[in-house]
């Protein structure tokens, strides 16, 4: 792996995992590489944090990531199926402290 990619891991709906190689030298979230990876993501917003509908579930690695900010909370907290470990995925950037990292899609 080259050192400016990390692997992410998304779980299927059935349980199995992809590893995929993300690139963290070109600012991308973890919402734009992942629906670049073609997931079905809306993101609706844009990646603003207006709108929930790239939320993800952070299976292993929470520890790795950044605080949530009170925008991203505010916004998850609109969610009827909020679980303590979901995420917007539009505000979680992509770093190297992010290798290893395990979700899923919300919901799914």
């Amino acid at each position: 792996m080259e050192e400016n990619n990390i692997t992410v891991h998304v779980q299927n709906p059935d349980g199995t995992l992809t590893a995929l190689e993300a690139p963290v030298d070109m600012g991308l979230s973890l919402m734009e590489y992942l629906k670049a990876c073609e997931y079905d993501i809306l993101a609706t917003c844009g990646g603003m944090a207006l709108c929930a509908t790239c939320c993800v579930d952070v299976l292993e690695g929470e520890d790795k990531l950044k605080e949530m900010t009170d925008d991203e909370y505010a916004m998850l907290d609109t969610l009827p199926d909020l679980l303590p470990n979901s995420r917007l995925a539009c505000q979680l950037q992509l770093s190297h402290d992010m290798d290893g990292l395990v979700v899923k899609l919300h919901g799914t």
